[in-house]
């Protein structure tokens, strides 16, 4: 049994071009992933995705509103893992107040593979959560993005001592 999982953070809609709030080169990230899924697909890798909500009153968001356009995954993630578990978060860390550390137990996982939106927001705290520290954790930095090259490189930099850094083709 595969022991590795790959977590997609906040592949949604509103970090896109057309969204609420977008962010850089998120076109060459999306190629990426959709590459890396691809990859975990082939190689039976589990993959799961994280749904940021959010937990402001309806109209206060500035985006992630539940049941808004912006809030969901971006379709062409969608439609390379449909079955893929969606596990919904209103905080950074995507272990805080939601059941993926169950869900990774189910699967036996030992490995996390983590990408996806904000660099120094949603993936380094999941990253570095205290519920992943019996974890194996990799970010895949050229799966990352954020509101620009600076902030991804600094979150990145900040996060290497308690994590792993790799390259997509260093991934699976």
């Amino acid at each position: 049994m595969n022991k590795t999982a790959l977590l997609v953070i906040d592949i949604q809609n509103d970090y896109f071009p057309d969204g609420k709030f977008p962010l850089w080169k998120t076109d060459k990230i999306l190629i990426n992933i959709k590459e890396l899924i691809a990859k975990a697909n082939q190689k039976h890798v589990p993959v799961f995705l994280i749904q940021h909500l959010s937990s402001a009153p309806k109209g206060m968001a500035p985006f992630f509103e539940k049941g808004s356009e912006g809030a969901n995954i971006h379709p062409e993630i969608m439609a390379m893992c449909p079955n893929a578990e969606v596990i919904q978060k209103q905080h950074a860390d995507s272990f805080y107040q939601t059941h993926l550390d169950k869900l990774l137990e189910k699967f036996d996982i030992e490995d996390l593979l983590i990408c996806g939106m904000m660099t120094q927001n949603c993936v380094t705290h999941t990253a570095i959560s205290k519920k992943a520290e019996k974890y194996k954790v990799s970010i895949i930095e050229d799966c990352c993005t954020t509101t620009d090259a600076m902030i991804h490189k600094m979150a990145l930099n900040a996060a290497s001592p308690r994590v792993h850094l790799v390259t997509f083709s260093e991934a699976l």
